[in-house]
């Protein structure tokens, strides 16, 4: 992003053109949560990208595999409430996986509808492959944000997640009717 394009966004432009901040009602878009979160995410996540094109993975793909490399097996409800995918967007990348060998499937024994997942030898060895890349990542990210600040960080986002899970009290009128009627 250009520093005239973060100027516009945070503000600066904003005020001249009778943008958000004279309305009264949002904060700019540079003290946004999620936007922040967002920015922080793909700064994180552009350092692992080269590692994972290595093994031919997408992100997605690298999040299954890392949740089923924690457990034996699971099934795809749990999968995707690990992995913080949709079950559709699960649903293609099992499929995937499963195509290259990486993961398989067998019906549940308890409960004939549902499938439990598992990594395969061939996973293994392409979280092995990945792994040693991965873990060099995270050394040198380490060592540029500091062990004590990433600590504080990971349990700044544990605490947050457990602050907001759940719903926020209501401030004033339950839901805003957001169609305009």
């Amino acid at each position: 992003m250009s520093d005239r394009d973060h100027e516009a966004l945070s503000g600066g432009l904003a005020g001249r053109q009778g943008g958000a901040r004279h309305r009264g009602r949002l904060r700019d878009i540079s003290r946004s949560l999620p936007i922040a979160l967002l920015r922080t995410r793909e700064a994180v996540m552009r350092q692992f990208r080269p590692a994972l094109r290595s093994v031919d993975l997408t992100e997605q793909q690298w999040r299954v595999l890392r949740a089923l490399d924690s457990v034996p097996e699971i099934d795809a409800t749990g999968l995707a409430m690990a992995t913080f995918l949709l079950p559709p967007s699960l649903s293609r990348i099992l499929r995937d996986l499963e195509g290259r060998r990486l993961i398989s499937r067998r019906p549940d024994p308890a409960d004939l509808r549902a499938w439990l997942i598992s990594l395969t030898p061939e996973g293994r060895k392409t979280i092995d492959a990945a792994g040693v890349w991965v873990e060099t990542i995270y050394a040198a990210m380490t060592d540029r944000i500091g062990q004590e600040r990433l600590g504080v960080l990971m349990q700044l986002l544990r605490d947050i997640e457990q602050d907001l899970d759940a719903p926020l009290a209501d401030h004033g009128g339950g839901t805003p009717d957001l169609r305009g009627e």
